[in-house]
């Protein structure tokens, strides 16, 4: 009883309109938050654009405007799109066959979707590339009967891309498909709705927007994406080498201030391109709530 007293009378004593939180230490916590991303992101981003300050701005526009490094940025950011695009599309068929189908081996299958996350690019690459090489399992019968060129290739580049950035797609949109509920297929079949139209109207807005969110995590590693490339690739210059080598034979070359203004493009077009696909997202997700 008096424990009770005591309480009731701490909680007459607070400030009237003053929120408690839950958990102590909020000040501390987002102190160390704003420390510790800030000497994780912010300042090594800081870094490349006070580096790449050094140079003029016709000494900037001749190093990342040079044909070998304007056909890097089509390549790197074409292809990643591309791939993030067919990773939507299959991440999604992936992840519905995972959620609502069962069948022998679904465990097997659910834990190979993560396996690009814990195999070392590197290897991933080289495996991509026996497999797709002239001589390869695969690469033999496309190469040899359909004519058509993967390895060593823009191709390549583009297998590789969708293999290191599908299980994004499919972990976001899994968790949503999970909570949701069949009834909302079984109502709109009984009002004569078409597979195609319960699909269309009445899952894909629910699940646009993880799919959206998957969708830039695929587009975000691809862009950056190194190891697992340039096997597959063949760093041909103008044909198929990727941006990040280009920063890399500048580094290599010691040429700091020129690889630091290729990077502040790939972060420029990077940021711009998240930021659309993050306004998409959210006026997908307002639209959905004022449907409902």
């Amino acid at each position: 009883m008096a424990l009770s007293q005591s309480f009731d009378l701490n909680i007459r004593k607070r400030k009237p309109g003053r929120h408690h939180s839950v958990l102590p230490g909020f000040n501390l916590a987002l102190g160390y938050t704003l420390v510790y991303l800030s000497l994780i992101v912010l300042v090594p981003i800081a870094a490349v654009f006070i580096r790449t300050a050094e140079l003029s701005f016709a000494e900037f526009w001749e190093i990342v405007t040079a044909p070998r490094v304007v056909a890097s940025y089509k390549l790197s950011f074409g292809a990643s799109l591309i791939a993030a695009a067919i990773n939507a599309v299959f991440g999604l068929m992936l992840a519905w066959v995972l959620v609502r189908y069962s069948f022998p081996g679904k465990r097997i299958v659910d834990a190979l979707v993560d396996l690009p996350f814990a195999l070392p690019t590197a290897v991933a690459g080289i495996a991509l590339t026996a497999l797709y090489a002239r001589n390869g399992w695969i690469g033999q019968y496309v190469e040899g009967v359909l004519g058509i060129k993967i390895a060593f290739a823009p191709a390549g580049v583009l297998v590789a891309l969708v293999f290191i950035g599908l299980p994004f797609v499919v972990r976001t949109v899994q968790p949503i498909l999970e909570d949701l509920e069949t009834e909302l297929e079984e109502a709109a079949a009984s009002l004569g709705a078409r597979r195609w139209q319960t699909f269309r109207y009445v899952l894909l807005p629910i699940l646009l927007p993880a799919l959206l969110t998957g969708f830039a995590l695929a587009f975000a590693r691809a862009v950056g994406e190194y190891g697992s490339v340039i096997f597959i690739a063949g760093n041909i210059p103008l044909v198929s080498e990727i941006t990040p080598l280009i920063i890399i034979t500048k580094l290599e070359q010691y040429d700091y201030v020129g690889a630091t203004a290729v990077a502040v493009v790939m972060l420029v077009f990077s940021f711009v391109l998240l930021l659309l696909i993050n306004f998409l997202q959210a006026w997908s997700s307002r639209s959905i709530g004022g449907s409902r």
